[in-house]
């Protein structure tokens, strides 16, 4: 049973006319039923094991059979920031398109069971690919699936869960999102000789969780308030005004500026260990199946210990600051490390910032939503700003590995990094409406 509020509106309540309620009918005022919040998570996982395993690992092996070795870096990197901006128009779109959504079957299932479709479509594409280009349109059509998935998906927080109980919930967003991508490596090490398989077992594993949740989820039908539509509705999507809501603003930039620091550690991190720590390819993949191991189990008790604490005490903000400053420390720390071992150190350090800020800023981010009737819409813009930082952090990483150097500029790479991570702190300073 769903555990949520319906108050009345000015008409009468939901169902007074027969017709169904309004969105913002449905509140959340008791906590979630544990099956819907295990669900939930076990469908994040899934979902995150797919979507980002190509990111940190499938796609940078998938490159290296198609063109030399010379031009992998640069080509993996073209691939990524071209498909990211998919994701950043697809994520907002679907978002409002789900809170407009009046199917029988809810609001978000749908879209979450398409996407699962178009996914696995997109999958089979890469697998098969025997060109950079194919590969992109593979890519592409995957990240219009995840993103079909993910903007529904995240958005049943703000259907379901209380504000009492987010920073827990929350809290598995990033734990499931990082197991997910130390469970992609250990999928890279099994099928990193049969692509299909490399690709397909993932998208198979996200649909089955995925769907598992959808037949759980308390998804209610609505009905939507008449509104014009046209050019101007349609680029009201990707915008939230900052004058208006400098809260949500403050938390946009913040996050994206976290997220992208992330990405530039995370897209060259096979290459940096390739290069900096001189590995094979073969001992680079085993290298850093453990360091995303060390890395993963340290945010999920970061991260799940930072989240109580944080509903707990009712504070979100000195939380969030204190991880992204210690991501940045760590961050900059990459810049003197050239042994397996300290690498396995660093991960330690960026597994607890990481842990820390996702868990505590997810639920900042829902605390600090501008209108609970455009939630999905809303959660897309502010996927802008973890999808923006996919698609720069290749062009950007790229651009300065090769200042003064032939690709291997780590230096510069993890000081503009870390410098950057700081900025994203210091955004959290504004806001006002969470402590």
């Amino acid at each position: 049973m769903s555990q949520t509020s319906h108050q009345p509106s000015a008409g009468g309540g939901p169902g007074a006319t027969g017709e169904l309620p309004y969105a913002e009918d449905i509140v959340p005022t008791e906590n979630a039923s544990r099956r819907v919040v295990v669900l939930m998570a076990v469908a994040q996982f899934g979902l995150f094991v797919a979507l980002l395993a190509p990111v940190t690992v499938s796609l940078a092996l998938k490159v290296q059979t198609l063109v030399p070795e010379d031009q992998a870096a640069a080509s993996l990197g073209m691939v990524l920031s071209v498909a990211a901006f998919v994701a950043l128009v697809a994520n907002p779109v679907v978002g409002r398109l789900s809170d407009r959504t009046t199917s029988r079957w809810g609001r978000r299932r749908p879209w979450m069971v398409a996407g699962c479709a178009v996914f696995l479509v997109g999958m089979a594409v890469i697998a098969l690919a025997d060109g950079i280009p194919i590969l992109l349109a593979g890519w592409l059509l995957g990240q219009l699936g995840g993103n079909m998935i993910l903007a529904p998906l995240l958005t049943t927080i703000a259907d379901q869960v209380p504000a009492s109980q987010r920073g827990d919930v929350s809290a598995n967003v990033g734990v499931m999102q990082n197991l997910g991508i130390f469970a992609a490596t250990y999928v890279a090490s099994w099928f990193v000789g049969n692509m299909l398989l490399l690709f397909l077992v993932p998208a198979i594993f996200a649909t089955l969780t995925v769907v598992a949740y959808c037949l759980v989820l308390p998804d209610r039908p609505v009905r939507v308030h008449p509104e014009p539509h046209g050019w101007k509705r349609l680029l009201r999507t990707f915008w939230v005004n900052p004058r208006q809501h400098p809260d949500f603003a403050w938390a946009w930039l913040s996050r994206f500026l976290v997220i992208l620091t992330s990405f530039f550690f995370i897209t060259f991190r096979l290459f940096f260990l390739q290069d900096r720590v001189d590995l094979s390819t073969q001992e680079a993949t085993e290298v850093l199946t453990l360091g995303v191991l060390i890395y993963t189990i340290t945010l999920v008790i970061v991260a799940k210990i930072g989240g109580w604490l944080s509903d707990r005490f009712q504070r979100r903000k000195i939380f969030v600051i204190s991880a992204a400053v210690m991501f940045a420390v760590g961050t900059y720390l990459l810049v003197h490390v050239d042994t397996v071992s300290a690498f396995y150190g660093i991960e330690v350090l960026l597994g607890a910032g990481f842990g820390l800020y996702y868990a505590v800023d997810m639920a900042l981010v829902v605390d600090v939503l501008p209108n609970p009737d455009d939630a999905a819409k809303d959660l897309g813009v502010m996927n802008i700003a973890n999808a923006l930082p996919q698609s720069l952090a290749g062009s950007i990483g790229a651009f300065l590995l090769n200042i003064n150097s032939d690709g291997g500029n780590y230096t510069l790479l993890y000081l503009v990094a870390g410098v950057v991570c700081l900025l994203g702190a210091a955004a959290i300073l504004p806001i006002k409406k969470v402590r």
